[in-house]
């Protein structure tokens, strides 16, 4: 039976090891140049005190002695910076293929999003043994995603997308916090995350009251705001084609080249002229203030999910892929 320290969070995450293990050694350094240093200074008082040694012997100097406190705490100081950035890394880079849930925070409360549209508030289910990436962003203030058991945490910040990952291997019912101050009724804005075996996901998935799924939503946005009216695909179309953007170059008039990423889509909607495609002229309109972030993130999606219909044959005289692909931009 493994030993649990009173008030000490569960580890129920493949990250919370890592953690915890630099933790404890960090602690350990801490510990031992406390307890060196003050044992240090108390024998010193004892063997120097004036009734015995009235005057301290001088010292010009010791080699060994200054490269040895040199050398040690150097050693000691990379094994931390090593050690912090490895996990740093690997907490900051989501495995591909991970389950993608989207999450919007405001005061106070978390909202959740699938993929396939079941929606939760202050509460998020997630499988045991699969990782999950999350898509966050505030719609007011900087809140702060910390779940202690997993020993993961990520500001939510207003107008940009922060992501996080973690894979729970504990079923159960985990503390969800935020962590940064965020208002009067902060102490308030708590949850709870729900890891639960496969099967028994799956079955929670499909008997929830969905409202289609998020990219289904997107594409029924994307038609409400008429953006397939410029956004065509065919050579006559006064905004670039959609399909295959996410994740590729995009060149803009100024001749740089961007990701199109999760933000710079978002940016393209609610601030279109800012990064406009090379071949376009800058005429579509900003939707700042008249979609909410959860339209913003079905649009996402659905734009995301427009991958595959590259396949179709391009218009006659259109541009090939590989020449529409650069050219993408002008996200409604």
């Amino acid at each position: 039976m493994r030993f649990t320290l009173p008030l000490f969070p569960d580890e129920a995450s493949t990250m919370a090891g890592r953690v915890d293990a630099l933790y404890f050694y960090l602690l350990a350094v801490t510990a031992f140049f406390s307890v060196l240093i003050f044992v240090t200074v108390l024998a010193f008082a004892v063997k120097y005190r004036r009734s015995k040694h009235p005057v301290p012997v001088q010292m010009e100097g010791s080699m060994p002695l200054e490269v040895a406190w040199s050398v040690i705490p150097l050693g000691l100081s990379m094994v931390m910076f090593v050690w912090g950035a490895s996990i740093f890394f690997s907490m900051n880079r989501p495995p591909r293929g991970a389950l993608q849930i989207y999450a919007v925070s405001k005061q106070w409360m978390w909202k959740f999003e699938h993929l396939d549209g079941q929606r939760e508030i202050n509460q998020l289910h997630v499988p045991v043994g699969r990782d999950v990436r999350l898509t966050m962003i505030s719609q007011d203030v900087i809140h702060s995603f910390y779940v202690p058991a997993f020993r993961v945490k990520q500001d939510v910040l207003p107008g940009r997308y922060t992501t996080i990952w973690f894979q729970a291997t504990k079923p159960g019912s985990y503390h969800l916090f935020c962590a940064e101050y965020c208002g009067t009724n902060h102490s308030g804005m708590i949850g709870q995350v729900v890891v639960m075996e496969p099967a028994q996901y799956q079955i929670w998935l499909s008997g929830g009251a969905g409202e289609g799924s998020l990219a289904a939503n997107g594409q029924k946005l994307f038609r409400d705001l008429a953006c397939d009216t410029c956004h065509r695909g065919d050579t006559g179309s006064r905004g670039p084609d959609l399909a295959g953007l996410f994740g590729k170059p995009v060149t803009l008039q100024a001749g740089n080249k961007v990701v199109a990423d999760d933000s710079y889509i978002r940016d393209s909607i609610v601030n279109p002229a800012n990064k406009v495609v090379f071949g376009y002229q800058p005429i579509m309109p900003t939707f700042q203030g008249q979609i909410s972030e959860e339209g913003l993130l079905q649009l996402l999606a659905y734009i995301k999910s427009l991958e595959a219909s590259k396949t179709a044959a391009p218009a006659p005289g259109a541009a090939p892929p590989a020449a529409v692909v650069p050219q993408t931009r002008k996200t409604k």
